[in-house]
């Protein structure tokens, strides 16, 4: 039978200098030193590490080791006010990532590594300079977010978002006050500029390739991955997890779109896969997320 975990709360230094506040959950019936796998829960975009305790617990519960965290300007890791933070979606995959697999490795260095990626958590993942630690990925509602491959309505609210409320609320208040409009944490305005951009193009990052992306890992990474996603997601809809997975030139991997009622749910979304409501009523779907770094670590 599962056990339930502990956890205690970390500070981890980026090579940036920054210090990111996680929270590492650990086995209570096994040593840290022991465990064979540990996972780092990569966040969506403004997503506090706390929106995946019920995820990560769950995943400890079945022996592994995990690792929530907050990005630079998130939530615990915002340590100078919002308008002077100059954190970016860049920043979050080159340094913060890469930061957060060093710590994970130090909590349990005799594991093998996995990362399961939450939209933008899965996208930066091709920054991370240390990607070859990792040995699988399991990305939940990851993709381009192109606004061109939406559907309306909601396509006519995310170009209100993108190029409207970011480009206004950056220019007068230095920083995108999302949480008013129900999108996460307020970002940084380099975070939210790059966001806007990104998904006014195609491919979501490969539009700064050779621009503000000089350097990156997206035509190397080859760690097998999961791409999971829902019909009912109006963002990582099946046109835009193509348009993300292209960029990953030799990545090998599965897409894996189910319709929420094949669990007896209404509703699964953007979110809802990491809710605790799902697990209760569809636990098939946290078991995807163990079955597949069973058999992959």
């Amino acid at each position: 039978m599962p056990t339930e975990p502990y956890s205690k709360t970390l500070t981890v230094l980026s090579d940036r200098g920054q210090p990111l506040t996680a929270t590492c959950y650990v086995p209570t019936d096994t040593p840290a030193e022991k465990l064979q796998q540990a996972v780092l829960i990569a966040p969506a975009t403004g997503i506090k590490r706390q929106f995946y305790h019920a995820f990560a617990s769950h995943l400890a519960s079945h022996g592994m080791g995990v690792m929530t965290f907050d990005n630079e300007g998130i939530g615990d890791s915002l340590t100078c006010p919002l308008a002077k933070c100059d954190a970016s979606l860049i920043s979050w995959g080159r340094h913060d990532l890469p930061a957060m697999l060093e710590a994970l490795q130090d909590q349990f260095p005799n594991a093998t590594y996995h990362l399961v990626g939450h939209s933008a958590g899965g996208q930066l993942i091709g920054l991370m300079p240390n990607w070859k630690d990792l040995s699988s990925v399991f990305n939940v509602a990851c993709s381009s977010g192109q606004i061109a491959n939406m559907d309306y309505p909601f396509k006519a609210k995310a170009n209100l978002f993108m190029n409207v409320m970011i480009p206004a609320s950056n220019t007068t208040l230095g920083y995108t006050p999302s949480h008013k409009v129900g999108m996460g944490e307020p970002l940084p305005s380099n975070v939210a500029r790059e966001w806007r951009d990104w998904c006014n193009g195609s491919g979501y990052i490969k539009t700064a390739f050779g621009k503000t992306i000089h350097t990156h890992f997206y035509d190397e990474f080859d760690k097998p991955a999961v791409w999971l996603g829902f019909s009912d997601d109006d963002i990582a809809n099946s046109k835009n997890i193509d348009d993300m997975t292209r960029v990953f030139t030799k990545m090998p991997f599965e897409k894996r779109m189910f319709e929420p009622k094949e669990f007896g749910l209404k509703y699964i979304g953007h979110m809802g896969y990491f809710s605790r409501k799902t697990q209760a009523k569809a636990p098939a779907l946290w078991q995807m997320a163990v079955d597949w770094i069973d058999e992959h670590g």
